[in-house]
């Protein structure tokens, strides 16, 4: 339905990005060692709604999301969308709790209907692979330095999702 274009179809997700690096590996000689600090503190905690054409509908914050913020996130989403738009979301506690549930009705209304991924199944929501792609691949090594390296690569990466970044589904 996706494809014939009777619908529209985002995998919803969370994660955040903060200055632990995630390098799985770098090649480096003994006598010039790539030394990235880790420090905990602050992070850049995104929500977002992707398609499979790498489109991307996101929010950052520097706080953690809860319940009021995703329903407040999905509410703007749902008023830009045009036609009947499935989202698949996963069993996250905060996709789960009495208020989030409470709108699923409001918004199916607006036709825009959520569908939950069956429990422990990360791998079904493709909004996974680019977190990982963000983390393990486009974010470079300079983005560790400190947090707004952080920031302005993460946001750069994001706002240009679909153009310089893609992903082949």
């Amino acid at each position: 339905m996706e494809d014939g274009g009777y619908i529209d179809l985002y995998f919803g997700d969370q994660s955040h990005f903060g200055l632990t690096p995630n390098v799985p590996y770098a090649w480096q000689t003994t006598e010039k060692p790539i030394l990235l600090p880790a420090a905990k503190g602050k992070y850049q905690n995104v929500v977002g709604l992707m398609t499979r054409k790498n489109k991307l509908y996101f929010e950052i914050l520097e706080t953690t999301f809860n319940s009021d913020r995703i329903i407040c996130f999905m509410d703007r989403f749902v008023e830009k969308t045009i036609k009947k738009t499935v989202v698949i979301l996963d069993n996250s506690p905060i996709h789960k709790s009495k208020k989030f549930m409470a709108k699923i009705e409001q918004w199916k209304e607006k036709d825009v209907l959520i569908y939950f991924l069956p429990p422990y199944s990360p791998e079904l929501n493709l909004i996974e692979i680019l977190w990982r792609r963000i983390k393990y691949q486009w974010l470079g090594f300079d983005a560790y330095k400190g947090f707004e390296n952080l920031k302005k690569q993460l946001n750069f990466i994001l706002n240009n999702f679909g153009t310089k970044y893609d992903i082949k589904f």
